[in-house]
């Protein structure tokens, strides 16, 4: 009789853990907003890109500005659109052109045309900031590395 009792208890014990399971569902999936997602895969790519550029490590550079382009093609997706905002063509027509000059800068490892290019990728990001009325963000050129634990100096093979 005892094993009975047992198991009745076991049964009462595993219904009421699921009740109380039912009642609080698991929370849902994370959705970052854009403002996330610039924070978290845009501003450290194109700091990055900038610490490269003045290292002159043209490899990384065009990892990283390759990297920067795929942030660019995930928002476009996660966030379509923003307010009234059509993300994608705000992206497309504020930093695709940077983008590109920035890779054939890498390409030629050129230094003149490298600050050229980071110059109007970053003036595009704060143009895109003032047309989409978050203009209080401003972007620049990093002006030391947050990453102490990362060399950007170009490795020998």
């Amino acid at each position: 009789m005892p094993r009975h009792r047992f198991a009745i208890a076991v049964a009462a014990l595993i219904l009421a853990t699921s009740a109380a399971d039912a009642q609080n569902p698991p929370p849902g999936t994370y959705r970052p907003g854009l403002g996330d997602l610039m924070t978290m895969t845009v501003q450290p790519r194109h700091l990055k890109v900038g610490i490269a550029g003045e290292e002159r490590n043209w490899t990384y550079v065009k990892y990283e500005t390759h990297e920067l382009e795929e942030a660019f093609d995930r928002i476009t997706k996660l966030v379509p659109k923003w307010r009234e905002f059509d993300i994608a063509a705000l992206i497309a027509s504020s930093v695709k052109q940077p983008l590109q000059d920035l890779e054939d800068a890498a390409k030629v490892e050129s230094p003149p045309l490298f600050y050229d290019a980071y110059e109007k990728l970053t003036a595009a990001c704060n143009a895109c900031h003032q047309s989409a009325n978050v203009g209080m963000i401003v972007i620049q050129a990093p002006k030391g590395s947050p990453f102490s634990n990362q060399n950007f100096h170009p490795q020998k093979p």
